[in-house]
Formats: C-alpha cells, sequence, structure tokens
C-alpha cells in the first residue's frame, strides 16, 4: 500500500506499527478481545474478592467503625487519579504499557494491605486500597481498549463485552473470601489476608496475560492507520475536544450521571432494608440481583448501540435511572419494591454506561480520544466518589425516600442533557459511527 491510498476501510488489513507487515485487523481485534476478557476475570476475581473485606479491615485496623468505608473511598479515589495518568500512558506508549503499568501497581497494592494487615498499620491499609483503585481504573480503560480496532457495526458490542466480563467478578469474587482459611494455613497470614493474597495473585496473571496477549499493540495498529502522532494531550485540551464534540460531551455527563446515581442508591439500601428488618440473606439477594442487572446483559445494550445508535440507548438507560429512583423511593420498607427499584437501576446502568462510552469512542478521533476517554474514567470515579460519599448524609437527613427523590432529579438533568445532544449537534460523521441513520 503506498501514502496515495489513504488510509485502509475498517475491517482490512492495515500496517504493522513499525510501518512492516500488514496486520490482519480483524483477527488482530479478535485476539485483542480475548486478551481483554482472560484480564477482566483475572483481574475481576481479584477485586470482588478484596472489595467484600475491605470495609471489615478498615474497621479492625482502624479500631472505629467510622472508618468502614476507608478502604472503598480510597480504591475509588485511586481510580479517579489513575485514569487520566493511564491514558496520558497510554497515548505515550500504546495500551499495553498503559494495562500492564496499572495492573503491577494494584499487585503492589494489594502486597501492601497484605503487609498492613501483618503490621495492624490501618495508614499503610489505605496506601495499598488507593494502589488497588489503579486495578479499577484499568478495568474501566479496558472497555475502551476493546474499541481501538472496532467497526462502526461492532463498537457497542466489542465494548459492552469487556462490561459483561465484570460479572464474573462482582458475582464469584466475592465467594473467594471462603479460601481465605486455606491462604492462611498454607502462608501462616492473619484472618482475611489471604483474601488480598488471591486479588494479588489475580492482577499477576492479568498482567501476564496482557503483556503476552496484545501484541502488535491495538492503538498503535489503529494510530497508524488514522495517521496518529503519539503526543501527550493536557486535560484542558482534553476538556476543549469535548466542548467541540457535542454527542461526546453528552456520552461522558450520562457515565457521569448514571454512575452518581447508582452508587448513592446502591449503597445506601443495605442500610434501608436492615433498618426496616431485612435479613442479610435478603440483602445479598438484592445486591446480587442488582448487579446481575448492571454487568448481564451488557452485550444486549451494546447490540442496540450497534443498531439504534449511542444517544437513544443512553436517553434510554437515564429514564429507566429516574424511574427506578422513583420506584425505590415509593417502595418505602417494602423489599420486592426496593428490589424491583435496585434492579432497574442496576439495568438504567448498564445502558446508560456502555451507550456513552460508545458515544465517546465513536465521536472522537485520534490521540484526543485517549484522553477524552481518561477524562471520561476519572469523571465517573470522582461522581462515583462523591455520590457514596454525600449518599450517607441525603439518608440522614431526609431518609431514603428523600434520598432516592434526589437521585431522581440529578438522573432528569441528565435526560435533558442527552435530550439536547439527540435533538442538537448531530454530524454525519457520528451517526455513521454509531449505527444511526441521518435523515437529510
Amino acid at each position: 500500500m503506498t501514502p496515495s491510498d489513504g488510509p485502509p476501510a475498517p475491517g482490512t488489513a492495515r500496517p504493522g506499527p513499525g510501518g512492516g507487515d500488514l496486520v490482519d485487523v480483524p483477527r488482530l481485534r479478535r485476539r485483542t478481545l480475548t486478551v481483554l476478557v482472560a484480564a477482566q476475570v483475572c483481574g475481576g476475581l481479584a477485586a470482588g474478592s478484596a472489595v467484600s473485606v475491605g470495609s471489615l479491615l478498615a474497621v479492625a485496623l482502624s479500631g472505629s467503625s467510622t472508618w468502614a468505608g476507608g478502604v472503598t473511598t480510597a480504591t475509588t479515589l485511586g481510580a479517579a487519579l489513575a485514569s487520566l495518568g493511564l491514558a496520558r500512558l497510554a497515548t505515550a506508549r500504546g495500551r499495553r504499557a498503559a494495562l500492564s503499568t496499572g495492573l503491577a501497581l494494584a499487585a503492589l497494592g494489594a502486597t501492601l494491605v497484605v503487609v498492613s494487615v501483618v503490621l495492624s498499620a490501618f495508614a499503610l491499609l489505605l496506601v495499598g486500597s488507593v494502589l488497588l483503585g489503579v486495578g479499577a481504573a484499568v478495568n474501566l480503560q479496558s472497555r475502551f481498549a476493546a474499541t481501538d480496532l472496532s467497526t462502526p457495526a461492532t463498537r457497542g458490542r466489542d465494548l459492552s463485552l469487556v462490561v459483561w466480563t465484570s460479572t464474573v467478578g462482582a458475582v464469584v469474587g466475592p465467594n473467594l473470601v471462603h479460601l481465605d482459611g486455606a491462604v492462611g494455613r498454607l502462608t501462616g497470614l492473619p484472618p482475611l489476608a489471604g483474601v488480598f493474597v488471591l486479588a494479588g495473585l489475580g492482577m499477576l496473571v492479568a498482567l501476564l496475560v496482557v503483556q503476552v496477549g496484545m501484541r502488535p499493540d491495538p492503538l498503535d495498529v489503529a494510530g497508524r492507520a488514522e495517521g496518529t502522532v503519539r503526543r501527550h494531550v493536557p486535560v484542558r485540551v482534553a476538556g476543549a475536544t469535548l466542548r467541540r464534540h457535542p454527542r461526546a460531551l453528552a456520552g461522558v455527563l450520562g457515565v457521569v450521571v448514571a454512575h452518581a446515581v447508582m452508587v448513592a442508591v446502591m449503597s445506601m439500601t443495605p442500610v434501608h432494608l436492615a433498618e426496616h428488618g431485612g435479613s442479610v440473606e435478603l440483602v445479598g439477594l438484592t445486591v446480587s440481583l442488582h448487579l446481575a442487572a448492571m454487568f448481564a446483559l451488557a452485550p444486549v445494550m451494546g447490540t442496540l448501540v450497534d443498531r439504534a445508535g449511542a444517544q437513544p440507548v443512553l436517553l434510554a438507560g437515564l429514564v429507566v435511572l429516574v424511574v427506578a429512583t422513583a420506584v425505590c423511593g415509593l417502595a418505602g420498607g417494602d423489599a420486592l419494591g426496593v428490589t424491583v427499584g435496585l434492579v432497574l437501576l442496576g439495568l438504567g446502568w448498564s445502558s446508560a454506561t456502555v451507550a456513552g462510552s460508545a458515544a465517546v469512542a465513536a465521536d472522537v478521533t485520534g490521540v484526543e480520544r485517549v484522553a477524552v476517554q481518561g477524562l471520561s474514567d476519572a469523571a465517573m470515579s470522582f461522581a462515583g466518589a462523591v455520590g457514596g460519599a454525600l449518599a450517607g448524609v441525603w439518608l440522614g437527613l431526609v431518609g431514603y425516600g428523600g434520598l432516592s427523590a434526589v437521585s431522581g432529579v440529578v438522573a432528569t438533568f441528565g435526560v435533558l442533557v442527552a435530550l439536547a445532544a439527540h435533538r442538537g449537534g448531530r454530524s454525519p460523521r457520528a451517526d455513521a459511527d454509531t449505527g444511526a441513520r441521518v435523515t437529510p
């Protein structure tokens, strides 16, 4: 292929990162998806098992229930802070380097948590938790990495496949706590430390999978086809890029709103159910159904994005979130009503997250796309941290019904933004990339 031939069409062979042999893009795309899914399973199992005992360790090492949410908060902030750094590393050195670095830091975080348990050092527990949060940032970036070589007809499905894989970690991961005793007997470690040994091993296996399997780097191949030159894109430039792409901006705002609303309502639901006499088993079942709704149907959302376009699916997801908050708020102490509301909350989050992320991947091109993706991930994580922190305050002030009402107002704002972006800000390229049709 000569320079005059122009960039290859989607789904055809493209020059390798060094400009040498042509790369079979469909084959590389499938292999990249396989690598990302395998890494997500290993890292997800680790993260799910760690989250299940983080609050217990925080209370045990700090000596106060006030710090029960310390590990979750530190992990969320770690993910937010790492998202921008991993995006910068991806633009400079590719996806493999960014994902591998993140997984290595997360494995180090798990090691520090184990040491903190041995030394009974609460401060070290928080430091390790921040580094564990880098693993969560890797999971977020992985869904965007799945779209590097996608065609407009497969972008939503590819992205949603990686999101769906999170189901494994969310459902199976917490059950690895039962292996803590066996790990403790083999290593002589204190109780609960063994869970983080498993978390560290999971991160290291994921690191090995990425290092070995992600060659050539999908971002390198995609960048060469686009003629993209690697360079650092400051946050302010990423923000300016978003303002020039209203659909991508609406996608980011939709993801942020959906995550804040979901975390706020979901995090306080166990407390609400317990206050109304709900058993531990009931709380566990409700949360499990919520998590299943968040992740299990992600491929369905991705297929809808590919067929109908990202904006309609984003709008529908945010509307479902409004309905979910209303159902939760009106349910009172009725466990069935709360469970239905939480399932709807998970479905709305899934739809909005997949569609909003797909809008960003479709509407922004070049090296700016990775920077905008990092900004989106950071904003999403910060929104979750703020939503979780304020949820407890609102619960104490206005109760679960009031918290649901406030969350519904926030979700309604997201609906208005998505509706405005759907009616205006249309671009032929964006519509073509997201599968929607434009009427002349």
